[in-house]
């Protein structure tokens, strides 16, 4: 298992320059792909597209924002994944100042993936070839012997499996299994 503390994050520019995420973790460069980043959304504005690619995004910082797409609104919410297509044209509004957001960006050819709040202890297994990330937004979480501080990201890799204790602390769980 590996702790990422934000420190550690990769801060790069967002593809269409309206603003920054800092990358947590990735696997690959090319197909089959996925990465896990924290956006920075001060101002309106359009989404950088990710052809090929599906995004599932959780508000984790402010209220939220309203995302205008061509299949029609999605409203994404603290705590409340949405999943969308990164080919679909998205402006997102803001719903009252400025959020924070993680974002799971795959390659569907090559990944299932889910993200979820934590809600109760559960065990984490990823599957071979697969991954399970915990995002700590509020507390401190213990996993085996590593504690996962508040900002903090745990990587668990196939072949580990861990208790993920509902301990009053705040979290996402994003779990990826590769398509055979």
């Amino acid at each position: 298992m590996q702790i990422i503390r934000p420190g550690a994050f990769v801060r790069q520019p967002w593809k269409n320059g309206g603003g920054v995420t800092h990358e947590v973790a990735r696997a690959g460069k090319s197909a089959p792909f996925w990465r896990l980043s924290i956006a920075e959304v001060a101002t309106e504005g359009p989404f950088s597209a990710f052809p090929g690619m599906m995004r599932i995004l959780t508000v984790i910082e402010g209220a939220g924002m309203a995302l205008d797409t061509p299949l029609g609104w999605l409203t994404a919410l603290p705590l409340q994944p949405v999943q969308f297509s990164g080919d679909l044209p998205v402006h997102g509004r803001l719903l009252a100042g400025p959020v924070r957001d993680l974002n799971l960006i795959f390659d569907p050819a090559g990944w299932q993936a889910r993200v979820d709040a934590l809600s109760a202890t559960r065990w984490l297994v990823p599957p071979e070839g697969g991954a399970a990330l915990f995002l700590c937004l509020g507390g401190e979480v213990q996993l085996g012997t590593h504690a996962v501080p508040t900002g903090s990201v745990a990587v668990i890799e196939a072949g580990e499996t861990v208790l993920l204790p509902k301990t009053g602390a705040v979290g996402l769980v994003a779990e990826l299994r590769p398509i055979a």
